[in-house]
Parts: structure tokens; C-alpha cells; sequence
């Protein structure tokens, strides 16, 4: 599936742990060069496996952080990018012993 983000833009998703434990986890899209010049994204929300918060402000930077957590399980764990309401673009790590 083809999904587009704003030329100049990056998508990133970061998770720290050992095993199913994590202990930081972030993603976040930033924007350079012809990105940086747009209004930003609104409705914008960031879903992890088991969280999910929608922000109504618009942002260029738009970031969120997960709580620290113990997985029930290994297996994908994924960010997801949603502006007005529409997936844009996700990321996903493989959780393994």
C-alpha cells in the first residue's frame, strides 16, 4: 500500500527495552527543507499497539511518547501516523527473545 508524506518529511519510531519489556518508546514525524514550509499536520494522531490519543491542534513536528510497558507477548510492535482521521504512514519493530 502506497501512502505519502510530505516530500521533506520523516517518519520514526524508536523502542528501547530487553525482551517484552520496554522501557522508552517514541515516534514522531519532522519535516526539513520544502516539508518545514507546509502548515504543519492537523487532527494528527500517533496509535503504539496499546495506546492510542488524537491531538486536534496542527503541528509541523508533530511527537509522543509511550509509557514504559511489559509486552503479553512477542511478536510486532508498530506506530502508526494518522492525520484527519486517515493512516499516513507506519513503522513496526519485531519483538523477539
Amino acid at each position: 500500500m502506497t501512502m505519502k508524506v510530505p516530500t521533506g518529511c520523516l517518519f520514526t519510531h524508536i523502542i528501547r527495552g530487553s525482551g517484552k519489556e520496554i522501557t522508552y518508546e517514541n515516534a514522531g514525524a519532522d519535516c526539513a527543507c520544502v516539508g518545514a514550509l507546509s502548515s504543519g499536520f492537523c487532527n494528527w494522531r500517533i496509535d503504539f499497539t496499546y495506546a492510542n490519543t488524537e491531538h486536534p491542534e496542527c503541528k509541523i513536528d508533530p511527537m509522543r511518547n509511550n509509557s514504559p510497558q511489559t509486552l503479553p507477548r512477542y511478536g510486532k510492535a508498530c506506530a502508526h501516523f494518522y492525520v484527519n482521521g486517515v493512516r499516513r504512514v507506519s513503522q513496526c519493530h519485531h519483538i523477539t527473545k
